[in-house]
Parts: C-alpha cells; structure tokens; sequence
C-alpha cells in the first residue's frame, strides 16, 4: 500500500462515525515491542467486539520490509538458530495464518487489502511530493532508497498473498495506479463484506413491547 494507504483509509472511510471505527499506524517498532513475538504489537491493537479497527501496516511488514532487508532480524531479539535457518519465513506464514483463523473462528472479519502501484506511478507520485511544496513532507530519503529494491518487494509481496491468502481471509489486491477508482473498488469491497455479516437491529420481543407501554404509563 505504498504511497497510497493514508489516503485511501481517509476517503473510504470518511462516512463512517468515529466512534465505531478506529486506525493503528505501526511504524517502525519501538524497543518494548522489539522485546516481544512479531505479532504481539498489532494483536494487542485488535478492534474490541461490534467496532471496525483499521490497520495501517501490519505484521505484515515483518514478512515484507524485513524479508527484504533481513539485517533488521538482528533487532528483533530471536535466537540465532532462527535468524539462520530456512524455514523463518514459512513460520511466520503459517503463524499469520493460524492468528487469522482463530480470529475468524472467535467473530472478528479479517479484510485485507493490498493496493498494487505500478514502478512507473510510483516514480511520478515522488516526484510530484518533490515539485509541490504542499507535500514535501511526504517525502523522506527512505522513499527514495526503497526504489532500488522495487523487484525484492515484488517477490516478496508475490510470495506472501499466496501463502497467507485463505478462505477466511482473502487478500484483495486492487490496482492503484487510479486513485479514484482504487478508492472506488476498496469501498465496494468493504461494503460488501459488511453486508455479508447480515448486521440487523434486535427486534423487539412481546415482553419488551409491554415494557415500553409500561414506560408510557409512567411519563
């Protein structure tokens, strides 16, 4: 969801009242959260029961960014055996997938979404945070060093949708290089998912009913 995630999370979701719906960004990890497993800092942030929690990044990123640049392995506290050894990745895999099935087993709707920017759109979105002096902060000398290992992220990206795609917890891979029509698409896909959990106001009971009209006698 390079470049475009903030954006796509504010336009889709701007309808929706706060108070049911809440955002976690997760940047680069702090020294307590290094102290634990990789997934512990997000489950921690996991939306309580009838509310939406929307993730920017996730534990994904530690299937992706540090799969790409596996040095950042050293921070994160885990013995060396495991650093080493050749089944790290598909652990973390079968890890993400047993954390989403057990979410979808105890009632939390797991929607993941990856927006897919083209090399060439990606170039031109930097290049117009560099001649609009509105989004010059956008921009940061780690955007521009990430460019040189786009096809490292393909393959990683590539090689984590399929094997953290399930039933329960498809991923959605969207086109972006059209924001409107990415935000477009992502809606649909969160209105669509929302209307599949057949969500309905209680009804009211016979007993409830004479409850009310006791109520009016009392007014």
């Amino acid at each position: 969801m390079r470049l475009a995630r903030d954006g796509a999370i504010r336009h889709v979701m701007s309808g929706v009242n706060p108070q049911g719906c809440q955002v976690f960004s997760f940047e680069q990890p702090s020294a307590e959260e290094l102290e634990h497993d990789f997934l512990w800092r997000t489950t921690r942030r996991l939306p309580e029961s009838g509310r939406i929690g929307i993730f920017n990044r996730s534990y994904y990123e530690d299937v992706l960014v540090v799969r790409v640049h596996p040095k950042i392995l050293h921070d994160q506290g885990l013995p060396r055996e495991l650093i080493d050894g050749e089944t790290l990745w598909d652990d973390r895999f079968r890890s993400i997938r047993d954390l989403e099935e057990h979410l979808h087993r105890n009632g939390t709707r797991v929607v993941k979404i990856f927006l897919h920017l083209s090399n060439s759109e990606q170039a031109n979105r930097l290049h117009d945070r560099i001649d609009s002096p509105e989004k010059n902060w956008k921009l940061s000398l780690a955007d521009i060093h990430e460019r040189a290992y786009w096809e490292q992220h393909m393959e990683a990206y590539e090689e984590c949708l399929s094997a953290t795609s399930t039933l329960h917890a498809p991923w959605y891979v969207v086109p972006a290089d059209d924001k409107d029509n990415a935000r477009l698409i992502v809606s649909q896909i969160v209105l669509d998912v929302l209307g599949g959990l057949k969500m309905a106001y209680p009804k009211t009971t016979e007993e409830r009913r004479h409850e009310l009209e006791s109520f009016r006698d009392q007014l």
